[in-house]
């Protein structure tokens, strides 16, 4: 079964860049897309032989969330449940019959750090609602996840380090999510390989390959022998982020 995973930074402006090419030729079972960027009825995107799944955020042109599937789930929750953070339709979870997949658009830190409180709240509770599924089955959590975690995920550590998306306090929030029971599943396939996932418009970033790697497929750590392959497709533009993709047997 074959997951994939793309922050698009607007749809509408990806779909004119060969959203739909990519979709095709990447072939997954769930695609799931972050930072939409649109409201209902902003975009006709039919997709053959796929049911599709949107969280639109409450100010326009932000945020936002999609899931296409090929496999009808079995319920659909948008968001957490908590108020403070469900008004930018950042979360989605689909609730299949061996799984939930979850995939989440976690907050910018932003310059200056000034979301950075926030994002400690955010982190924690996002946490509790991942263990909270995960005591019912295993649960598939993709998205942006705005944190390179280790210095092999970015080019640059030393000069990032107190830069939103590489502060000790996300990474280590990260590092405790993992600790609870998930499993990076890129790493766990290639613990060495230095690939990243995004790369900043500015100083012809891509072309360099000054990069981070902020996208992830992450899995209960029961699912670890279910992973038959991790990849990043740094080949698909449309985005300042590419795709990631899962591929379970499952």
């Amino acid at each position: 079964m074959k997951f994939i995973s793309w922050n698009v930074n607007g749809l509408r402006a990806c779909v004119g860049k060969g959203f739909t090419d990519a979709f095709t030729s990447l072939d997954a079972d769930f695609f799931c897309l972050q930072e939409t960027k649109m409201q209902e009825g902003q975009l006709s995107l039919n997709l053959d032989g796929y049911e599709s799944y949107w969280n639109y955020a409450d100010k326009k042109g932000y945020s936002g969330t999609a899931i296409f599937t090929r496999h009808t789930p079995l319920s659909v929750k948008l968001g957490m449940g908590i108020d403070e953070h469900d008004h930018e339709g950042r979360i989605i979870t689909l609730e299949m019959a061996q799984f939930y997949l979850v995939t989440v658009y976690t907050p910018n830190s932003q310059d200056g750090l000034r979301r950075l409180d926030y994002r400690m709240r955010w982190e924690d509770d996002f946490r509790q609602f991942l263990l909270q599924l995960s005591e019912k089955k295993p649960v598939i959590v993709c998205g942006d996840l705005n944190v390179a975690h280790e210095e092999i995920d970015i080019k640059n550590p030393k000069a990032n380090r107190h830069n939103a998306g590489f502060t000790d306090e996300e990474r280590q929030k990260m590092t405790t999510l993992l600790g609870s029971g998930f499993t990076d599943t890129f790493r766990w396939k290639h613990p060495d390989q230095e690939t990243y996932s995004w790369w900043s418009y500015r100083f012809h970033a891509r072309e360099k390959n000054a990069g981070w790697r902020i996208d992830y497929f992450l899995t209960s750590d029961n699912l670890r022998p279910n992973i038959t392959d991790a990849k990043i497709h740094t080949d698909i533009l449309g985005s300042d982020h590419c795709p990631v993709e899962l591929t379970l047997d499952i």
